[in-house]
């Protein structure tokens, strides 16, 4: 009966716990608030709740909700926010299987005739890179349409598209999370 109720007390404990998916806008941190930007979880109010939310969490409830994955400061799109370290491990884990899609556009570092990437740097894009000495797992990198390319990720290094497109010579002028 004691392990029943221990049981009981750990279900009810993870009921308790809180994800939310939300749109960062430009101009937002993922976690803790930085050189004068506010943090994303400040627009989780109950005006932003989704109407079909039936939930009656109370939304002061939001203390440990952390960013299971980083969305750098210049970059929009999905981002999970939780109180629960399953789903944060289940997302982005070492060995964790999830896809992370993003669109990104993207122009030449230095104008040069020609297309945007030639097919060895497309290539290149998808599996061989290396960042902070460190082989990436293989990506999924497709072109979207003339100047945004689709990035399918199972990691997630510090502005890895970013520092990936740079050795391609690319710049990145607009990343959007659109799948976890």
């Amino acid at each position: 009966e004691a392990r029943d109720a221990d049981l009981t007390t750990e279900r009810r404990e993870q009921l308790q716990r809180m994800t939310v998916l939300l749109h960062k806008p430009i101009g937002y941190v993922s976690g803790q608030a930085e050189d004068g930007y506010e943090p994303a979880v400040v627009l989780v109010t109950r005006e932003n709740r989704w109407s079909e939310d039936h939930s009656h969490g109370p939304t002061g409830a939001l203390r440990g909700l952390a960013p299971a994955g980083r969305l750098d400061i210049d970059s929009t799109g999905l981002l999970v926010l939780t109180q629960d370290g399953r789903v944060a491990r289940t997302l982005i884990g070492e060995n964790s299987p999830i896809e992370k899609e993003y669109l990104v556009r993207v122009r030449r570092s230095q104008p040069m005739p020609g297309p945007l990437l030639t097919p060895e740097e497309l290539a290149m894009l998808q599996h061989g890179m290396e960042l902070d000495d460190k082989p990436l797992k293989p990506a999924k990198v497709s072109w979207a349409n003339e100047d945004q390319l689709r990035f399918v990720l199972r990691e997630g290094k510090k502005r890895q598209i970013r520092r990936m497109c740079e050795q391609v010579g690319l710049e990145v002028t607009g990343l959007k999370r659109v799948r976890i």
